[in-house]
């Protein structure tokens, strides 16, 4: 049972961004806009991310790095943080999970999850 000073909560949103992508080339271009939820009962920092992204083919690749673009948002318990970024991929389907690595003010780490999402070309899934 996860500790209600320490929750941390991760939602996505994807688009298909077609005019920076290039089909005949395989590449193929998403946006994703992320709010971390603090649903704890602690201010907490996000100090930086580890991304799995996994491409329609199998391929994984892993992302590490300070922050969420260039910033380390401290949140407030019961607010939001909310950026967007994106990623390309060589297949038209893929996904991507992950952690944030969280500081609470305590000085707690802790991880927040973002549980895998799909990233999908419009109509490429029936």
């Amino acid at each position: 049972m996860s500790d209600p000073r320490y929750q941390v909560d991760v939602s996505v949103v994807t688009r298909y961004l077609a005019e920076q992508s290039q089909p005949e080339h395989n590449r193929f271009a998403f946006a994703y806009t992320i709010t971390v939820h603090n649903n704890g009962e602690l201010p907490a920092k996000l100090l930086s991310r580890h991304w799995v992204i996994t491409d329609g083919d199998g391929h994984v690749e892993e992302v590490r790095g300070a922050g969420v673009v260039g910033l380390q948002p401290l949140i407030q318990a019961g607010e939001n943080h909310t950026y967007s970024s994106g990623t390309v991929m060589t297949t038209r389907v893929g996904t991507m999970q992950g952690t944030y690595e969280m500081i609470a003010d305590d000085g707690k780490h802790f991880d927040a999850v973002i549980a895998p999402f799909r990233l999908a070309v419009p109509g490429a899934l029936h």
